[in-house]
This record gives structure tokens, C-alpha cells and sequence, in this order.
């Protein structure tokens, strides 16, 4: 395995703390942390020159971020996370009474939630496909087909947050095209991990930038195909909705705080500073060794995703350790071991989910791997 400089000139992450989750909230580079500071301060020396000049800023913001896409910057929206993408492209299309909104049952919670509220709102039915953990790309799509018929649509993950497994995106829009049915992609994980992750003709495809990317929270992208792009609204009504068009019109919310998009690009410019591809390669042999050595300090295993995201992997906790309340054991974890994790639930089984940046290192896991058994 390569060594990897972890670079911590780079970050501003507190170095007594093992940072072994970057899948939930990311960690922003010291550079776009200045550029943010640079430009709150401007924002609050003349607000009204700042508002003023939020548009064209955002304009510039959105073509690189849509560019790094490799995506249709017309159809490329802006919205704070992948939950609001998700929600804005249900509340767009039509759900008939009596249809089906599907879903696996690797699905972030919050997304499950949103598919309740609509299929409630139009009588219709969420419907939940089992697919294991261990699925081939043939059997995730014969599962997800066998329940498209009366759906109005499928939303699915590009990478599941649960599972950490990548979906075959491509061959299920496929199969949606074939059965005239819909497809919503949550590819929340996807920016930094996919190349062109937006490429495959979805119907709607919503990503973060505040994880791999490392681009400040509250950043993420709408990608909305052309069918549907006179139809999809901002969740927030303002002054721009009615005489603009996509993308410009998810622009201005009102007196959002509009800073983290306007400095996302300085985190993209970082990352190909770090010479990005290549570090994401060897990321991914840095988190397979130390999902390894953890798990050996356990006496568990890793999971056997077939195709696991590059720099995620879960680990299995013991049968005997009772995790019913899984915030308490997160917490300890961080108190008591000065480490933060998350844990993830799928079929009875409970996971430890590794998420490594390139702040991470090898002695990080070996140092987890210390202390962990004696807690549980």
C-alpha cells in the first residue's frame, strides 16, 4: 500500500481527534475556510453591495461546479444538500392516485421520509424493493424491475450512505426508460467518487459537494433533464421564480447565506492541487487496509459489497455488542476514545462505516483498532 501524506497544512481538523467519518459531514480545507471568512466579511462591510453582486457570483459558481459535473450547465441547479434535490424533483413530477413511488431498502432515511409525504399527498403507495447487501448488478436490476409496474417513479441510490454500495445507475435508467417510469438518483456520496457522475440520463440526479469535494455544507447540485426543466421549482417562492428560467431561478432564496456556494470551487481547486484521481485511488487502498485491521481487533468482518464506493467500507461489530441506542455509543466514542464514527444498520447487522479523506492515515485505524474492543 502507498503511503499517503495526510497533509494536515491543509485542514484546520483538530489532530488529538481521529476523523474517521468524513462520509456524514466533510471537513473543509483551510484555503475555502479563508475565502469564506474573506467574504463574509465583505457580505457584512456593505450588505447591500454584497446582494447586489450575489448573482453574477453565483453564476460563476454554478458553470465550474456543473463543469466539474461534466454535466449540462442549463439543467444544473444549485440546492443546499441532496435531500432538497431529492424533494424538489418529487414535488415536480406527476404522481398519480394509485401509483407507486419506489425505493430499495438501501435508502437514506430523509429520502424514504420525503417519498412518504408525497405518496400520501397523492394517494399513492411507497414501495420498497429488498435488495442484498451482496447483489450483483444483474440481480440489484431484475429486483428493482420486478416491482416498476403502475410506478410512477424510482428514486435510488448512486451510493448507498447505508451500505456504502454503488447502484448500476445506468442500467436501471434503462429499465425505467423501457416502462416509461421516472428515475431520481440520490448520488449524495457521488461528486469525488464518480467521474461524470450525472452523465447517465436520469430524470433528476442530486449530489453533495460537501463530501468528497470537500466544498463547504449547504453546497449540492440539482441536475434536471430537459423534459422536466420548465416544470421544476425552487422549494423557496422568491422574487426570481417567475421570470427566470432553470437553473438561474434556484439561484436567489431570498437572504440565504449564500457564501458556501460562491467558495465551493476553491475546495475543487484544492483537491486537483492534491492531484485528486490519483489520491482517491490510494485512499481506497487505505481505507480496505484499515477496515482489515479493525476488524481483525473485533474478530469480525468487512462486508462483501460487490462493488463498494472507493473510499467507504463497512465494518461488522460483534453480535453481542447491543447497539439500541446508537447515538450513546457514538458519543462515547468520541469522548471516551477521542475518535469520530457512525454506525449504519442494514439487515440486522450493525456496521461501523469508514469514510477516509486525504487527511486520513494508516496509524488512524491502527489507533481505533487499539482502543475500540475495550469499550465494547
Amino acid at each position: 500500500m502507498t503511503v499517503l501524506s495526510p497533509r494536515p497544512d491543509l485542514w484546520t481538523l483538530d489532530p488529538d481527534v481521529l476523523h474517521l467519518n468524513h462520509g456524514s459531514y466533510g471537513a473543509v480545507p483551510r484555503r475555502t475556510q479563508d475565502l469564506m471568512a474573506a467574504l463574509r466579511a465583505e457580505t457584512d462591510a456593505n450588505p447591500m453591495l454584497w446582494f447586489r453582486s450575489v448573482a453574477a457570483r453565483l453564476t460563476a459558481s454554478r458553470l465550474e461546479l456543473a463543469s466539474y459535473l461534466q454535466t449540462d450547465q442549463e439543467g444544473f441547479a444549485l440546492v443546499p444538500n441532496a435531500s432538497a434535490g431529492v424533494t424538489a424533483a418529487l414535488a415536480t413530477l406527476p404522481i398519480p392516485a394509485g401509483s407507486r413511488i419506489v425505493l430499495t431498502n438501501h435508502a437514506y432515511g430523509a429520502v424514504r421520509y420525503a417519498a412518504e409525504r408525497f405518496a400520501r399527498a397523492n394517494q399513492a403507495e411507497v414501495v420498497v424493493v429488498d435488495v442484498p447487501l451482496e447483489a450483483d448488478d444483474e440481480t440489484v436490476v431484475s429486483l428493482i424491475a420486478t416491482a416498476l409496474d403502475d410506478a410512477a417513479v424510482l428514486v435510488v441510490d448512486q451510493i448507498s450512505s447505508a451500505t456504502a454500495m454503488v447502484f448500476p445507475i445506468a442500467a436501471l435508467v434503462d429499465a425505467c426508460r423501457e416502462r416509461g417510469v421516472a428515475i431520481v438518483v440520490d448520488g449524495a456520496h457521488a461528486p469525488g467518487l464518480i467521474d461524470a457522475p450525472a452523465a447517465d440520463g436520469a430524470d433528476f440526479w442530486t449530489g453533495n459537494f460537501h463530501k468528497w469535494p470537500a466544498s463547504p455544507r449547504a453546497t449540492a447540485g440539482l441536475v434536471v433533464a430537459e423534459k422536466w426543466r420548465t416544470a421544476t421549482l425552487p422549494l423557496i417562492v422568491s422574487w426570481s421564480e417567475y421570470d427566470e428560467r432553470l437553473p438561474e431561478r434556484f439561484d436567489m432564496q431570498g437572504t440565504y447565506d449564500y457564501v458556501p456556494w460562491i467558495a465551493a470551487p476553491e475546495s475543487l481547486r484544492v483537491l486537483e492541487d492534491l492531484g485528486w484521481p490519483v489520491r482517491r485511488s490510494q485512499l481506497s487502498d487505505l481505507v480496505d487496509e484499515g477496515a482489515r485491521v479493525i476488524a481483525k481487533a473485533l474478530g469480525t468482518g468487512i462486508a462483501e459489497v460487490v462493488h463498494p464506493a472507493a473510499t467507504m467500507r463497512l465494518v461488522e461489530l460483534p453480535r453481542s455488542v447491543d447497539l439500541t441506542d446508537a447515538e450513546t455509543f457514538k458519543m462515547r466514542v468520541s469522548r471516551e476514545l477521542k475518535a469520530e464514527v457512525t454506525l449504519t444498520g442494514f439487515d440486522e447487522r450493525i456496521f461501523i462505516r469508514l469514510s477516509a479523506h486525504a487527511y486520513n492515515s494508516l496509524a488512524d485505524y491502527e489507533s481505533l483498532a487499539e482502543r475500540l474492543p475495550a469499550l465494547l
